[in-house]
């Protein structure tokens, strides 16, 4: 999934717009809950390297909230680590190259309820 998807299937699904809030990183962006202003996904590029993968090639991720008994399973499958730089027993990371399609909307689809 490209970054211009994951956007725009955010505003089809729940009419929401990335946010930018972090001025030295314009690629980097979040999407909230419009009355609470909780976010449900952080997307970002960060090397391979801090992912514990070989290189320096910038790898496009979310992360989304999960519940804490499903962090393990979901660990386990293809595309989705433990969370960067966020509370690893509540999110993890999903990497936008690897995750099926399927998988990734379906974790958004249980970040935006367990953030409500």
């Amino acid at each position: 999934m490209t970054r211009d998807e994951l956007v725009a299937g955010i505003a089809a699904r729940y009419n929401i717009a990335p946010d930018y809030p972090w001025s030295q990183l314009p690629d980097a962006c979040v999407f909230r809950h419009a009355d609470n202003r909780k976010w449900f996904c952080l997307y970002m590029s960060v090397p391979a390297h801090v992912l514990g993968r070989e290189g320096e090639a910038l790898v496009p991720l979310i992360n989304v909230k999960a519940r804490p008994e499903m962090v393990g399973s979901l660990r386990s499958m293809s595309g989705i680590l433990p969370a960067y730089h966020m509370n690893k027993e509540h999110w993890v990371s999903v990497l936008l190259e690897e995750a099926d399609a399927e998988l990734i909307w379906g974790v958004l689809a249980d970040s935006f309820q367990l953030t409500q």
